[in-house]
C-alpha cells in the first residue's frame, strides 16, 4: 500500500497540491483522475520521487519515502515499474534490449536468465517473438504493451502508468486496460494509473482519487463514480456522452 498524508506541493508561490490525503491499495488498480492542470501529474511525480513535496508524507508499506537516504530511495525505486505516456521506448534498441534494460540496471541476473525473463514478459503481453523488432516497427498499442513488459520485467511491487491509453483508439485502449488489470491481480502489485480516460475509470477503477484544482475532491470506486453528488466530478465524467462510452465498451 502507498499512503499520501497531508501532501502539499508548491512551485514558487503557486500551490499545486493542497493537503492531499489518499491511499493506493495493494493488489488493486488505483486511478488518479482530473482535468489537465489539476495536479494529478505532479502527484505521480511526487510518488515516484521526481518531485519532493514541501509538506506531508508519502509512505510505502509504512516506510516514509521522504525521509529515505539516497541509498534507500534507490532500493525502493528498484521495486517500481513505470509505463510512460508515450511508451518511451529507446528507438535505437530492439524490443528485447528495451525490456532487458531494467534487468541490466537493477539485477545481477545472468544473460541467460535475463533473456528467459524477457521472453516471459513479452509472451505475457502477447508480443512473443518480437524480440528483434525495433519500436518503429510496432503499432501504438504494441509499443504500450512493450512498455508494460519492460515495466514488469524486474517483478516490481509498485506499477505506475502515466496516461497509458494516450493516443490509442477505444478498442486498443480496452486491451491495455484489461492487461493492466490482469497483471495487477496476477502479481498482486500496487498499481497507480494517471488518466483522464473515462472508459478506464468505469471499467478498471478499483479505487479512484479525483483531483480538482489541487485538492482531493472525491475518492471512491467505479461502482460509485457515476452516481456521485460531486458536481465537479460529474462535469468531468459526463463531459463525454455516456452513450458514446457505452458504445465504445460494447
Amino acid at each position: 500500500m502507498i499512503e499520501i498524508k497531508n501532501v502539499s506541493k508548491y512551485f514558487g508561490e503557486r500551490q499545486v497540491l493542497k493537503n492531499i490525503n489518499t491511499q493506493f491499495e495493494e493488489g488493486k488498480v488505483n486511478l488518479i483522475i482530473g482535468r489537465s492542470g489539476s495536479g494529478k501529474t505532479v502527484m505521480m511525480k511526487c510518488l515516484i520521487g521526481l518531485l519532493t513535496p514541501e509538506e506531508g508524507d508519502i509512505l510505502y508499506s509504512g516506510r516514509n519515502f521522504n525521509l529515505f537516504s539516497p541509498k534507500e530511495k534507490q532500493k525502493i525505486r528498484g521495486e517500481m515499474g513505470m509505463v510512460f505516456q508515450g511508451a518511451a521506448l529507446f528507438d535505437s534498441m530492439t524490443i528485447q534490449e528495451n525490456v532487458m534494460f531494467p534487468l541490466n540496471m537493477l539485477t545481477e541476473m545472468s544473460e541467460e536468465e535475463k533473456i528467459e525473463r524477457v521472453n516471459f514478459c513479452l509472451k505475457r503481453v502477447d508480443l512473443a517473438n518480437s524480440n528483434w523488432l525495433f519500436p518503429s516497427e510496432l503499432s501504438g498499442g504494441m509499443k504500450k504493451r512493450a512498455a508494460i513488459a519492460r515495466a514488469i520485467a524486474s517483478n516490481p511491487k509498485y506499477l505506475f502508468c502515466d496516461e497509458p491509453n494516450s493516443g490509442l483508439d477505444p478498442k486498443t485502449s480496452l486491451v491495455i486496460d484489461e492487461l493492466i488489470y490482469e497483471i495487477t491481480h496476477e502479481y498482486n502489485m500496487t498499481t497507480v494509473v494517471n488518466t483522464h480516460d473515462i472508459n478506464s475509470v468505469i471499467t478498471i477503477g478499483e479505487t479512484i482519487s479525483y483531483i480538482y484544482e489541487g485538492n482531493l475532491a472525491w475518492r471512491g470506486d467505479k461502482d460509485h463514480v457515476l452516481i456521485s453528488d460531486n458536481q465537479n466530478l460529474n462535469d468531468f465524467i459526463f463531459a463525454q456522452p455516456l452513450t458514446q462510452r457505452i458504445r465504445d465498451l460494447s
